[in-house]
């Protein structure tokens, strides 16, 4: 809007200026000369401009209802929105609360059942071991009687049928014990799948209440709470590491290899029982058999002394050539080291000529000639004072065994007997199966 008469000024000639106003000044304004002297307003203008502020007024009134009208709608339903959104929370809080109360009661039973697998296994591991241990005297008394028997002069150092139940009875032995050592080792092995499994399970378990007590806690939470506050861009943070599946599948893949656990469990505590029963009864029909054999085969011992001690007498020969062998080496490297020692230090002093009289000439090819057959040779004699020691320590070994079994045996005479008292005793059948 603006005006539609414009400011105007009249020119008044100045002969009737200087008649009605000698100072200059304007004369005083009289009503009908007031629109050629200041600004005015048409009436038109004056009725537009109303109309005009009437009509903006009601516009922004009825904007403003309007905008008023739809504040209080959108108030109303974000209200709702807010109110069903949060209720919708609070049921899904709620249900998967009552999915981890679920799982947790299965993990609960599953780890129950695991434990009490767990301590039934245990024990039969320790039967396994104390059997395997109680193996351990009738086995060394076996090996005893052997180590005896080896001391036997003469004939007497036959492969008989005491020697033969011997053998066969310590390998029955070490047989038996090493089927229940593997059992025991396996079910070691197993212990630690199954104790892999339980911690599975508690740490599923743990997790699982951690989590029961933050949803539960989230459920609780009102709007009057006084822990709720404002953490602005969290729900920007996705720090989820499953899915709804993947996390069911997770807890139950943990029961489903505790289940496997438990059934390859049972099957090794079976195996454990038919091995007990088994090994024991075999080793009673041995220890049987050569207890019989023992009585049946008590004899007098022949002397074997001489061919020893021949033997020994040869040796120690072999051992005196030796020592003068090593002697004779040592001194043949001594012998060589001096002109090795003046071959190259006739080589070093030639290198010492001046210019061209550095010549690679005849003396120079047979002094490097010598210096690397020099060196040849006391590699050699080395190497072979080397295998004499070797030799040296082999006779040396040979000649203390053969001291040792000339010594052991003196007392050959009473073998048979000694193995018999040392088998009077052998562990029950209720000790040989663990208990």
């Amino acid at each position: 809007w603006r005006p539609s008469l414009l400011h105007k000024v009249v020119s008044v000639p100045p002969s009737s200026d200087k008649q009605f106003n000698p100072t200059g000044r304007p004369p005083t304004v009289l009503p009908a000369l007031r629109s050629t002297l200041h600004t005015r307003y048409s009436t038109h203008d004056w009725h537009h401009a109303n109309v005009v502020q009437l009509k903006g007024s009601e516009a922004s009134r009825y904007c403003a209802g309007r905008l008023n009208a739809d504040s209080m709608r959108l108030m109303q339903d974000r209200d709702q929105l807010t109110y069903q959104m949060q209720e919708d929370s609070r049921r899904n809080l709620g249900e998967r609360i009552s999915n981890i109360d679920f799982w947790r009661s299965e993990l609960i039973y599953e780890l129950e059942c695991l434990l009490k697998e767990t301590q039934a296994l245990e024990t039969a591991k320790k039967r396994l071991e104390c059997a395997a241990d109680e193996m351990q005297g009738p086995l060394k008394v076996a090996l005893e009687c052997l180590y005896h028997r080896e001391k036997r002069k003469g004939i007497d150092l036959v492969h008989d049928d005491v020697e033969k139940n011997l053998i066969k009875e310590v390998d029955v032995f070490k047989d038996c014990q090493e089927i229940l050592t593997k059992l025991a080792q396996k079910i070691s092995q197993h212990l630690g799948i199954i104790r892999d499994a339980q911690h599975a399970l508690e740490q599923d378990l743990s997790i699982k209440n951690s989590a029961h007590f933050i949803d539960e806690k989230c459920f609780n939470l009102r709007n009057t709470s006084d822990s709720i506050n404002f953490y602005h861009g969290v729900e920007k943070a996705d720090g989820t590491v499953s899915v709804p599946a993947t996390w069911a599948k997770f807890s139950e893949d943990n029961i489903r290899c505790s289940q496997h656990a438990r059934a390859n469990s049972v099957k090794l505590r079976e195996d454990a029982e038919v091995g007990l029963e088994s090994t024991s009864e075999e080793m009673w029909n041995h220890f049987i058999s050569t207890n019989l054999a023992f009585n049946n085969r008590i004899a007098e011992v022949a002397d074997a002394k001489n061919k020893l001690q021949a033997q020994l007498a040869k040796i120690l020969q072999e051992i005196f050539q030796t020592e003068d062998t090593i002697m004779l080496l040592e001194r043949s490297i001594k012998a060589k080291e001096y002109p090795l020692k003046v071959a190259q230090t006739r080589l070093e002093g030639r290198t010492k000529r001046p210019n061209i009289e550095l010549c690679r000439d005849a003396p120079q090819f047979q002094l490097v000639t010598e210096v690397y057959t020099i060196d040849d040779t006391l590699q050699t004699l080395k190497q072979r004072l080397q295998e004499a020691h070797d030799t040296l320590q082999m006779l040396i070994l040979n000649k203390s065994k053969l001291e040792h079994e000339i010594s052991v045996k003196a007392n050959s005479f009473f073998i048979d007997k000694k193995c018999m008292d040392m088998r009077k005793v052998f562990p029950s059948t209720p000790r040989l199966i663990g208990y």
